[in-house]
């Protein structure tokens, strides 16, 4: 090896061990740390905050001279300059500290991911700790969850695992402590007790014979005849991307950790599929004549069976609902029509609240978030007004979680599933994709008055 070639190495090894830039994200409102919000360069270099809003950018060619980094943050970003660019033009230094402040113009504040891998990854890089170890879980669908006994039980469709592309495909779940979350701003981190496989990796727990994944819905923890919680759901069995063929009812068996089935409702090949099924995410109500009911919906309820365990497993008891039309703009008065959601009595409002996600909206087909109130859970429902936008993103199954929260706190929080999927072929977000990210809203906001 020639001595040229020495130096040149050593050069290189030099510059790799250049201490990062530490970029801090924040909202400029109050201070919060802000996660996924991308730099992109103008070489189409791409980083992305994580969950304590931190970069840390090491790349030798950025780092001691001025660049200028497009912003975009889904609600967050900067001002436009003269040319109509969104971004800030800054001098990186190895070692160095910046402050990149964005603006909010979601009305929902975006706490963080709740799913995924290096959910602190860029704060590790900057000599921090990540407050929790790796699940192993590098991306999953649409979240269920329920009060059981003691916990709360997490519930979600397929999830991708480091391993192979493909992953888990019949659910993966996980427990939690009654009220994990202590402080509802970022930086964010879910204590998931994952059910795992005997080497340690997430498993799945709703094994239903026949091919292809199970799915499913309407999850709920409700009493027996002899008072004890049974955990139940609705499963699909899936061919092919979307198509069920397969729907049945099952529960949560406690010695095997797992779903087992209850009873088969439809099979292909039977006569039409039952337009009337337990779907959703359900909640109890009482009726004025004080009689509990489950109510299954997404968002708003179509169907209802008594809130007992004997009651949801025959179909015989269910009663269809008829669907409320669909609100309407508080701003605008146009028709808002629902994709998926979730709905719940707010102790705050004194009123049943609703998070869905808009059909078609715009900009993004399938990321646009509203809310909406009514003093019925069957409805009408009142005037809505857009909390969350996504650019060409879909952001969809939103649910609120009303068990996280304090009873009488004057927020909720809601989750929903980030993904690539049903956008028009945007670049997905690395390590967001195909996750889980929670916000927080505040319901005394005065931009909510229009929908109150």
């Amino acid at each position: 090896m020639t001595k040229h070639v020495l130096l040149l190495l050593s050069g290189v090894a030099c510059a790799s061990a250049l201490e990062p830039c530490r970029i801090e994200i924040v909202d400029k409102e109050n201070g919060w740390p802000v996660p996924l919000v991308e730099l992109r360069t103008t070489h189409e270099e791409r980083f992305v905050s994580d969950n304590a809003g931190l970069i840390a950018l090491e790349d030798n060619e950025l780092l001691g001279r001025e660049v200028f980094f497009h912003v975009k943050g889904h609600g967050y970003g900067v001002k436009k300059d003269g040319f109509g660019f969104e971004g800030v033009r800054v001098t990186p230094q190895a070692g160095g500290k910046l402050k990149i402040e964005v603006e909010r113009t979601n009305i929902a504040k975006r706490l963080g991911r709740l799913t995924g891998a290096g959910l602190f990854a860029e704060s590790v890089k900057l000599g921090g700790t990540a407050p929790l170890p790796e699940t192993g879980v590098f991306g999953c669908d649409s979240v269920l969850m329920a009060r059981h006994g003691s916990k709360l039980f997490w519930l979600w469709g397929d999830t991708t695992l480091p391993g192979y592309p493909l992953g888990v495909f019949d659910s993966t779940a996980a427990l939690t402590d009654a009220q994990p979350i202590k402080k509802f701003e970022p930086p964010l981190a879910m204590p998931y007790e994952h059910f795992r496989d005997d080497k340690g990796k997430p498993r799945g727990v709703a094994k239903m014979q026949g091919d292809g994944p199970t799915w499913l819905g309407g999850m709920a923890s409700v009493p027996d005849k002899d008072g004890k919680p049974q955990l139940v759901a609705l499963y699909s069995k899936i061919k092919g991307h979307l198509d069920e063929y397969e729907v049945g009812l099952c529960r949560w068996e406690q010695k095997e950790e797992a779903f087992k089935q209850v009873r088969a409702i439809w099979k292909a090949g039977d006569e039409a599929k039952p337009k009337l099924l337990l779907r959703g995410h359900p909640f109890t109500w009482a009726d004025p004549a004080g009689k509990k009911w489950l109510m299954f919906g997404d968002p708003f309820p179509t169907a209802r069976c008594p809130a007992t365990y004997e009651a949801w497993s025959d179909p015989s008891t269910w009663e269809k609902l008829e669907e409320p039309t669909a609100p309407r703009s508080a701003a605008d008065g146009s028709e808002v029509k629902p994709h998926r959601g979730s709905v719940v009595w707010n102790p705050f409002r004194k009123r049943w609240i609703s998070i869905f996600t808009q059909t078609f909206g715009k900009p993004s087909a399938y990321g646009e978030i509203w809310y909406a109130e009514a003093e019925s859970p069957t409805g009408p429902w009142g005037k809505a007004v857009k909390v969350l936008t996504h650019d060409n993103y879909t952001f969809y199954n939103p649910k609120i979680h009303a068990e996280l929260t304090p009873e009488n706190a004057s927020f909720i929080v809601f989750e929903g599933t980030y993904t690539a999927e049903f956008a028009d072929k945007p670049q997905p977000t690395p390590k967001y994709n195909y996750n889980q990210i929670l916000y927080r809203l505040d319901l005394d906001d005065p931009k909510l008055k229009g929908a109150q």
